[in-house]
């Protein structure tokens, strides 16, 4: 969701909720890679019920990686994409239940914009990347520059990650052979359900997952108990399962690791950038001179964010007391959600006084709950908006805007001048000189790999000719160099302006700081005086009707395909005055897009190759009755901000009647398989051969019934639905062909695949916001606030890590952490955001990762291992199965040292390693020689 920093200030704010993943990884024998065994107990000392799979956050890492090589060709793509989610599932680990894998669908017109402008930003950006290369690559062959011969390949254009094209038509191909390849041979899958909504079926992925969930959860045999897992990046899957009201819900996404090393686009050097590259020959550095700049691949990792202890801290954060009426948990999650909307969303602009960088949503949580009192209820039920209420929250923050705006300025003003204060410092501080080569300066206690000394007279007589020319230079501030190298007295050099300190900054006309404010944006941002009261209302309607509509979308689903924003920008919050009788309502009967047509809504000139010939000339001829919709060029309103990407993309809004009306003249043309393609397609249902429900439906295919029939439950896992016969499904017996070549056809199919529909309700049917009956409050992670006062017994409070709070402790005795300081290398340390997680390998299960590198000089160090009396709390759900519990104590126990009196502290030790780790001595004499 456009919510920037969302995730990195709800990590911050809110640690605990973070887990990282215990992932086994797959081992070879004599070359051969040996599988792992899915059908293990998880490693993660966690079972869910459901996999949910939100495609577009595994396509497009895989399909375009940012820190390893990309595939060379679509069928290295699909391999990459095979791989990514068998690494999910290898985490994930469910047993007997249920699997949903959504690419992106298309979606409603309010999606549409914030895709288009994406697209058109994507294509302008490649293009002047390219154009800047090239022109810095002939500047630097020019001056005689050394660069390596630029490689001949074609561009990948994401912008095919989009429904209606080939790539994704290819996809959903690779996705059935893959489904059908994993089911047959895995046996980790043999009791899956698996569930594939791909690009042809309707709707953003995530809201077809929330969807889903609703629709199941208002059944009669849903299990109120279900653990829910998702797989996405985005930041409004944390909004999306708070919303479910489920109290087993937990993310998977990738672990966000910032300023990952990249190589210079032109001579693949690390160290600068592009724009830096001077074309110098890269210097030899060390013995293995062929590594010196090679990207440094690492697999990423992946992280839990489990939303049950975000419910924990919520519950905290809004109970109020001495309320008017009933204080709900459930509804106040549901307000917070909708507060959460204000500072940015994927369908609206953020408020201009709402940045979340400066706290935004703890403002409004703190107004909220000053005037909560007054309002008398709250702002939502499920998924319907008071704006009687909402008024009352937005003015009151419309009274401190003024104020915000000039906190916003001084903060600003304030940081300017601190980066100012230290470029000059370093700038001052930095050495004259700094040798390279064999002479170049090395990280502390860097000894592994030392390097015999070559020509140090040559080298120490070009370090003095350098310092001498220096000392030359800087003699004067005010000297000169005349041809001869000495010094001229008759005037200084000028200044360059790019050797300033002070950084070009961009026009601001709105001075939002300065009185007046209101009447400067709304001149500048809408073109009409803020005295134009129409107007403004018509703004803050539109934005009124959004915010009604992003909260129905997410409680209810979409309300209506064809709604959209139709301004750039947002109203002010003191603008919110006499809403709470404005119409929410929105058209009924309203139909999505086809995948070409939202193609054409989306897509700039430059990805016309996608689209069909005679499509693809309504974005280029100039007599085209929709050439307006597709500028070659277009502004970039940095509204404020100091990057491109951060800024507004001011693209004309396309308006559907005159794009179906010019579609019309050229539907003719389509060929059989771009109808196929443009057609709306529905949900699939895959299963093995073991699972019980594969003899009913392969029995529905033999009686050729064409009639829906219901899924008895009791065979699906409690999965309720309607089943009818698909044109190309996957039968026994029937061979399974290959979409990939390098990938062999399953000749020995026993998959079988049928077309699934959700079930159904009436239009206007209100899914409940609410814990189901029956659901079972997970037990508590954080540390209860009165803890001292109830603990009788003065057990120190012991923090869970991880899923499992009955794990048993351990600590290493003296003699273990005297063997670490030996062996463990100085460099280690915890990567990532987030060191307060759960350190990766700690988890107490036989699957947590093995002993490697210096680890493997350790072979007895586990016999120095004592588990201590654990508190047990109430046995999770996940957990009471006894054939399904974890097994011994964990390998990496030292990552995790619970502290008590009667323990030994680390801390006491004189001498302590970059882990914490005592110190040989020896090693403490060298560091103090080294500094």
């Amino acid at each position: 969701m456009g919510v920037p920093a969302f995730f990195r200030w709800l990590s911050r704010k809110y640690p605990s909720i973070i887990v990282n993943c215990v992932e086994e990884k797959a081992k070879e024998c004599n070359g051969v890679k040996v599988p792992i065994d899915t059908s293990k107990p998880n490693p993660n000392e966690v079972e869910f019920d459901n996999l949910y799979l939100d495609m577009n956050g595994i396509i497009h890492p895989c399909t375009h990686p940012e820190d390893k090589p990309a595939p060379k060709n679509e069928d290295e793509m699909m391999v990459a994409i095979f791989e990514y989610i068998d690494r999910i599932f290898n985490i994930d680990r469910r047993d007997c239940v249920d699997a949903k894998s959504d690419p992106s669908s298309p979606a409603p017109r309010a999606k549409m914009n914030q895709q288009r402008s994406r697209r058109f930003r994507a294509s302008k950006e490649g293009m002047e990347a390219a154009e800047e290369k090239q022109k810095i690559r002939q500047e630097i062959l020019a001056k005689g520059g050394f660069l390596p011969p630029e490689e001949v390949k074609e561009r990948f254009d994401s912008n095919c990650i989009t429904p209606g094209t080939e790539f994704m038509d290819n996809l959903a191909k690779c996705l059935r052979y893959y489904i059908a390849d994993r089911l047959n041979s895995d046996p980790g899958w043999k009791n899956l359900t698996v569930i594939l909504s791909d690009a042809s079926a309707p709707g953003e992925g995530e809201h077809k997952i929330m969807d889903y969930i609703r629709r199941q959860r208002a059944q009669p045999n849903h299990d109120p108990n279900t653990h829910h897992c998702l797989c996405g990046a985005d930041a409004d899957l944390i909004m999306l399962g708070l919303a479910t009201h489920e109290p087993n819900f937990t993310i998977i996404r990738e672990e966000f690791k910032p300023n990952k090393p990249k190589p210079c686009a032109l001579c693949n050097q690390m160290g600068h950038e592009v724009k830096d590259c001077q074309g110098l020959p890269r210097e030899k550095q060390g013995k293995h001179d062929q590594f010196a700049d090679t990207v440094p691949v690492s697999e990423q990792e992946f992280i839990f964010i489990r939303l049950c202890v975000l419910r924990e801290y919520l519950e905290r954060e809004l109970t109020m007391a001495s309320l008017p009426f009933t204080f709900d948990f459930e509804r106040s999650v549901d307000d917070w959600v909708f507060m959460c909307f204000f500072v940015g969303n994927d369908f609206l602009p953020h408020l201009p006084s709402l940045e979340i960088r400066e706290g935004a949503i703890d403002r409004l949580v703190n107004i909220y709950k000053n005037v909560v009192h007054k309002t008398g209820g709250y702002l939502t039920e499920s998924g319907f908006v008071n704006l009687q209420r909402v008024q009352m929250i937005m003015l009151a923050v419309g009274e401190v805007e003024d104020s915000i705006f000039k906190k916003r300025k001084d903060d600003d003003d304030n940081f300017k001048r601190r980066q100012k204060e230290k470029r000059k410092r370093l700038k001052r501080d930095q050495p004259s000189f700094i040798p390279g080569g064999q002479f170049s300066p090395q990280a502390l206690g860097n000894r592994s790999s030392p390097q015999a000394i070559c020509n140090p007279r040559q080298a120490a007589f070009e370090m003095r000719m350098h310092e001498r020319q220096n000392s030359t230079t800087s003699a004067s501030p005010n000297t000169s160099l005349t041809p001869d190298s000495s010094p001229s007295l008759g005037g200084g050099i000028k200044r360059k302006p790019e050797d300033s300190d002070s950084e070009p900054e961009p026009e601001d006309n709105i001075r939002l700081w300065e009185t007046g404010w209101k009447q400067r944006y709304y001149k500048n941002k809408f073109d009409v005086d803020a005295s134009d009261e129409k107007f403004r209302r018509k703004v803050v309607q539109s934005y009124v009707e959004g915010l009604c509509w992003v909260l129905r979308y997410y409680y209810q689903g979409c309300a209506s395909w064809n709604w959209y924003y139709p301004f750039h920008y947002a109203p002010f919050a003191s603008d919110f005055e006499g809403i709470a009788d404005m119409p929410s309502d929105f058209e009924k009967g309203s139909k999505p897009f086809k995948p070409l047509e939202q193609l054409m809504g989306v897509f700039p000139a430059a990805s016309g190759n996608f689209l069909p010939p005679t499509w693809r000339k309504l974005m280029t001829d100039p007599e085209s009755s929709i050439i307006d919709f597709y500028p070659e060029d277009f502004a970039i309103d940095l509204n404020g901000k100091k990057y491109a990407w951060q800024g507004v993309a001011l693209l004309p809004f396309v308006d559907e009647r005159r794009l179906r009306a010019a579609l019309e003249k050229v539907y003719p043309d389509l060929t059989p398989e771009e109808t196929r393609r443009n057609s709306l397609g529905g949900d699939v249902l895959f299963v093995g051969k073991h699972h019980p429900l594969c003899d009913f439906i392969v029995e529905q295919y033999k009686t050729k019934n064409t009639e829906a029939v219901d899924i008895p439950p009791e065979l699906c896992h409690g999965i309720q639905g309607k089943l009818t016969l698909n044109d190309n499904a996957v039968l026994p017996d029937q061979v399974v062909q290959s979409p990939v070549p390098m990938l062999r056809d399953l000749t020995q199919n026993s998959a079988v695949s049928i077309s699934f529909k959700d079930p159904q309700f009436a239009e206007d049917f209100v899914f409940k916001a609410t814990v189901l009956p029956g659901a079972k409050k997970p037990a508590p992670v954080l540390k209860p606030g009165d803890w001292e006062k109830t603990n009788n017994d003065g057990r120190p409070w012991r923090p869970q890590l991880g899923f499992n709070r009955d794990r048993k402790p351990v600590h290493l005795d003296q003699s273990a952490f005297r063997t670490l300081g030996h062996t463990m290398p100085r460099d280690r340390g915890m990567p990532g955001m987030y060191p307060n997680a759960m350190p990766l390998g700690a988890y107490g299960s036989p699957y947590a990762r093995p002993l490697m590198g210096s680890q493997q000089q350790i072979p007895k160090l586990l016999s120095n291992l004592r588990p201590q009396e654990s508190w047990r709390g109430p046995t999770p759900l996940f957990q009471q199965t006894p054939q399904r519990t974890a097994g011994a104590a964990p390998l990496l126990a030292w990552n995790r040292v619970m502290q008590s009196p009667n323990q030994f502290q680390p801390a006491q030790y004189q001498g302590m390693g970059p882990m914490g780790y005592p110190q040989r001595p020896e090693d403490r004499m060298d560091r103090g020689r080294q500094v």
